[in-house]
């Protein structure tokens, strides 16, 4: 059991990668196996094509990506604070993954939406519910703001989508540019949307 158990994961792990580094319609069987260094066989008995795996390794990533959303989005400070950890930290995580690659890799699920979205209907639907999902937690806090005074926005959830639309646009320069700088001003951006005024900064004496 412990065997078997072991082959799925070196699947998902090594799909993980190649989809994010290179996307998904280049890959083929037989390359995830090799990466994997388990047998063909092998991915036929966990999965039944390489749609069921991208639709797992899609899954296993949103589930650790919004294990960080919730993080950052705890409330041990006020909720334009949490919006703003969230958002800036979005230029580390992609420092990081170009540190890791050599190359910026943007957002895996933004990736697939502009390769998969007219290729697969399975693959567009959970993408199109995890971006529905990343709307959702900025909702609950950007009301929460609302709620406290600090924002005073007309709509929570359009303001929640726009800076979610912001960030994945402002990644996928960061992409294409291959420069994790271009997200230096998202949460500027942000804060704009949310009609926060930016900090004073205090005149010297």
């Amino acid at each position: 059991m412990g065997r078997t158990s072991d082959a799925k994961n070196k699947i998902l792990t090594a799909a993980h990668s190649l989809i994010e580094q290179r996307g998904y319609s280049a890959l083929g069987v037989a390359e995830i196996c090799k990466s994997a260094g388990v047998p063909k066989g092998s991915f036929y008995y966990f999965f039944e094509s390489k749609e069921t795996l991208a639709l797992a390794v899609i899954d296993e990533h949103w589930a650790a990506e919004r294990r960080e959303w919730e993080c950052a989005l705890e409330g041990d400070v006020g909720p334009v604070q949490r919006l703003q950890r969230l958002f800036e930290s979005m230029e580390t995580q992609q420092r990081a993954g170009q540190d890791s690659c050599g190359s910026v890799v943007g957002c895996m699920f933004g990736n697939l939406s502009l390769e998969m979205s007219v290729q697969a209907d399975a693959v567009r639907e959970r993408l199109q519910g995890i971006f529905e999902a990343q709307v959702d937690l900025v909702t609950a806090v950007v009301a929460e703001a609302q709620e406290s005074g600090e924002v005073t926005v007309a709509d929570a959830r359009a303001v929640a989508r726009s800076m979610v639309a912001q960030a994945e646009g402002q990644v996928l320069f960061a992409k294409l540019h291959n420069d994790p700088s271009q997200l230096s001003t998202l949460w500027t951006s942000c804060r704009a949307l949310l009609g926060v005024p930016e900090p004073q900064v205090p005149a010297h004496a």
